[in-house]
């Protein structure tokens, strides 16, 4: 059992979603299981008492002001993209040996 925020995690292996239960005498714990696996109740893994499932706000992720600038971007594009125009027109100058090449 690890201890993360307040709240007392039961980590069991393997990736799925992270269920809470809130024991009368101990408080609230976190278990990790398989989607739609998690029993109404659980056993509290330190008094053993029974303890309800608890149904809170998922963990999300934050993402930083930079990446979510470039979605943000990204998403309007699709709607409004922006418009480029050509490329800028460079003028050529021709190179210095041309000039003492033999004309036709």
């Amino acid at each position: 059992m690890v201890e993360r925020e307040g709240h007392a995690f039961l980590p069991l292996g393997g990736a799925g979603v992270t269920y809470e239960y809130r024991c009368p005498g101990c408080g609230c714990f976190e278990v990790r299981l398989p989607i739609g696996t998690a029993p109404e109740s659980r056993d509290c893994p330190a008094c053993r008492r029974p303890a309800r499932r608890v149904f809170s706000a998922p963990h999300l992720a934050r993402t930083s002001p930079g990446t979510a600038a470039a979605r943000e971007r990204e998403e309007r594009s699709r709607e409004a993209p922006d418009v480029v125009g050509p490329p800028p027109v460079r003028k050529r100058r021709p190179h210095p040996a041309a000039a003492r090449l033999p004309r036709p």
